[in-house]
């Protein structure tokens, strides 16, 4: 009697103390919530890119909550502010819309392509509350353009509009504020006139001085940073700004590697310390400006990088 009582109260306890395990890796193991922002000229949900991939994530990771970001009220003013917005302020309602999302509260991934990269990034750094814990740069001009040979929907006449702007007076005051691809356009012959004018790219590098070492230290925190750069990119120039590189100070022709610029060797925004502790990935797939399959997609980055 004694013994069958004993072995009752263990085996309840048991049983507790297994369903407290179940309950904390049921917790530990719930998938992180995913954020997408996309590139120039697409918008949050269409349903050709952003809305098809938000699909493919929902259904290959199970009760996920993916969040595309909109900026504006429409999908067809998101796409105009693409062009046309400050990025400054889209990174500010990008900010506001993480901020006030409650699924996304105890921390999230995040998926930029294009130069929804770059945005995402400035989110990581100036606004690092929610926690963003993995950042995939598909395709991403981390340092910038100098030259932009054509338009991902090029359907649209916002792209030749775009094109000749930049080419005449990219540092213009009023093409600063009025065109967010000139916010990003780095000329390396120029780089003075670059630092003093650039609205949004030479600030989220830290080009100028003094330096705001909260960039450096909110970016650090991510638990990963993966950079892909597309080999055949024929939008993107130069195609090493997917990986941080770009021309070297004065001319147009020799790229710098990361580790020899003056971005990593200061460890301006973090990249250094990402890499000393193994945490910056760059992945490299041979094709056009976010050209990629489906499976390569799930294997090579949902799998690899994003799930949990």
């Amino acid at each position: 009697m004694y013994i069958g009582r004993t072995f009752g109260v263990l085996v309840e306890v048991l049983i507790l103390q297994a369903c407290f395990s179940l309950t904390v890796i049921s917790k530990d193991t719930a998938q992180v919530p995913i954020v997408l922002w996309h590139g120039m000229g697409d918008s949050c949900c269409n349903p050709l890119s952003l809305g098809y991939l938000k699909s493919i994530l929902e259904a290959h990771l199970g009760n996920v909550y993916v969040k595309s970001l909109q900026i504006g009220e429409t999908f067809l003013e998101d796409t105009y502010n693409g062009f046309f917005l400050n990025v400054n302020s889209q990174v500010e309602e990008a900010c506001r819309l993480i901020a006030d999302d409650k699924k996304l509260q105890n921390g999230y991934h995040a998926i930029g392509f294009s130069q929804g990269s770059q945005f995402l990034r400035a989110v990581a750094q100036r606004c690092p509350s929610p926690q963003m814990r993995v950042l995939i740069s598909l395709g991403g001009q981390h340092q910038g353009v100098y030259g932009l040979p054509h338009c991902e929907y090029p359907q649209h006449s916002w792209c030749d509009y775009v094109r000749r702007i930049l080419t005449q007076g990219a540092y213009s005051k009023w093409v600063q504020k009025g065109l967010v691809q000139a916010q990003y356009w780095h000329d390396p012959r120029y780089l003075d006139e670059y630092r003093e004018h650039s609205l949004f790219l030479a600030d989220i590098n830290n080009e100028r001085t003094p330096r705001n070492t909260s960039y450096a230290t909110n970016l650090a925190k991510l638990e990963k940073f993966v950079l892909v750069r597309f080999n055949n990119d024929s939008m993107v120039l130069p195609v090493a700004s997917e990986w941080f590189e770009f021309y070297a100070p004065g001319q147009a022709v020799e790229i710098q590697p990361l580790e020899e610029s003056a971005i990593y060797k200061e460890d301006r925004i973090g990249l250094k310390r990402l890499a000393d502790s193994g945490r910056l990935h760059r992945l490299a797939i041979d094709g056009d400006h976010l050209k990629f399959t489906e499976e390569w997609f799930l294997s090579n980055i949902v799998d690899k990088y994003l799930r949990t």
